[in-house]
């Protein structure tokens, strides 16, 4: 049966992207990866752009760790003895014990009772947020808070979801006040790191906040931070936004495996009633194939070395590295958002000067993300720049290099 209205239909739809500026179009294909070698971090091949090296300043592998010789021997010996896969999901035999110890290393590393992992924090935060949401809940949101969350509040269909501007706590503080006598649970949920700009939540306002307004609700106002961007790269031993701000724990803390971890796989951590419930109800987590054993093994290599003074290294040079950069981008006269954290935005503020400027970084080997409108305000159109571990002084100095080169600055 031909598929012609079908395919027309889609073909429409591409086009309104098209035109909206929205369209992703062709992905890069990277061909090879070439080691570090004296005073560079590692380059990457891309299919179709022969022999170039490309630096990659958009990536989130804010430890380096992905290329470390220990997560790849850790990943090996494990796939060695139990196979590249799983084979079922985690009820039936899918249960490995490399998965169980790294719950509970990981509930460990974050001072919680109990810990679970999911095949990514996309999966995590709709496997966590959707169950959690009955009828007789109210959802509030920061309005920069990410995509999964977003679809979560759509998925979970509560009793009225509420968005406050973003870091403004007398608006979460209002939001709070007009759900009170109208629903039995409130679940505030926030970014711990925002992934497009590199601010944090201010965590300790927010249980603040909660703890005021926890008596007027029977199921309580409970915090879920996702701190993806965050743990492993951010606080003086990479515990994340919780550490950053002095805050208390949050009482539900999604992260991922997949980011300054170098491996792959989200997860939450809370109380063991919380993730009792969870392995009982989260779809994502019930019918969705857990991580590899191999994986599994590598994301505890990761954390050995994240919590160890190899790991304070780590941290101390990224934290160098995204200094280095945000001191150059200002001595060049570029608009950022200071902060600690390695997602360091240059706001261009011109959707066709932002795509110049990132044509220009490719031509010099340089990948970075351009944020153009209507992906992000008329107004806000920046180039996301996220610093790695891996990177060097010599690399941030190209970069710096390039930017200062470029015609329209």
């Amino acid at each position: 049966m031909p598929l012609d209205r079908f395919h027309q239909a889609l073909s429409t739809d591409l086009e309104a992207l098209r035109e909206r500026g929205t369209l992703k179009g062709a992905e890069s294909v990277i061909t090879q990866v070439i080691p570090a070698e004296g005073e560079r971090g590692p380059r990457y091949r891309l299919a179709g752009e022969g022999h170039q090296a490309f630096l990659k300043m958009n990536s989130n592998n804010y430890l380096g760790m992905s290329l470390r010789g220990e997560l790849r021997a850790a990943e090996e010996e494990a796939v060695q003895a139990f196979g590249v896969g799983p084979g079922a999901v985690r009820f039936i035999s899918g249960t490995y014990q490399a998965h169980v110890e790294l719950e509970a290393r990981l509930a460990a590393f974050h001072d919680r009772e109990s810990a679970m992992i999911f095949s990514s924090a996309y999966a995590t935060a709709l496997g966590v947020i959707v169950p959690l949401t009955t009828a007789e809940t109210v959802v509030i949101s920061d309005e920069l808070n990410h995509n999964c969350i977003i679809n979560a509040m759509r998925l979970s269909r509560p009793k009225d979801k509420q968005v406050y501007k973003h870091l403004d706590m007398a608006d979460l503080e209002a939001k709070l006040a007009a759900a009170a006598g109208t629903c039995r649970r409130v679940l505030v949920v926030t970014d711990g790191i925002f992934s497009m700009r590199g601010d944090h939540g201010p965590l300790p306002e927010i249980l603040a906040i909660a703890r005021r307004w926890d008596d007027k609700f029977p199921e309580n106002v409970v915090v879920l931070a996702d701190d993806s961007h965050g743990v492993g790269a951010f606080g003086r031993t990479g515990r994340g936004t919780e550490e950053f701000t002095g805050s208390e724990p949050v009482d539900i803390l999604v992260a991922t495996l997949g980011k300054a971890l170098g491996v792959n796989g989200g997860y939450v951590t809370g109380s063991k009633v919380l993730t009792d419930y969870l392995r009982e109800t989260a779809p994502t987590y019930i019918y969705s194939n857990p991580i590899t054993v191999g994986e599994s093994a590598a994301a505890l290599a990761a954390l050995e070395i994240l919590d160890s003074p190899q790991g304070l290294k780590l941290l101390d040079h990224l934290r160098a590295m995204t200094a280095r950069f945000e001191q150059g981008l200002l001595r060049l006269g570029y608009e950022t958002i200071p902060g600690e954290h390695p997602v360091t935005p240059l706001m261009v503020r011109d959707t066709a000067k932002t795509t110049a400027l990132v044509a220009h970084l490719r031509q010099h080997g340089i990948l970075a993300t351009g944020l153009k409108f209507p992906v992000v305000p008329r107004g806000d159109e920046s180039i996301r720049f996220q610093i790695s571990a891996d990177h060097t002084p010599y690399d941030i100095d190209s970069v710096l290099e390039a930017l200062e080169s470029f015609p329209g600055r």
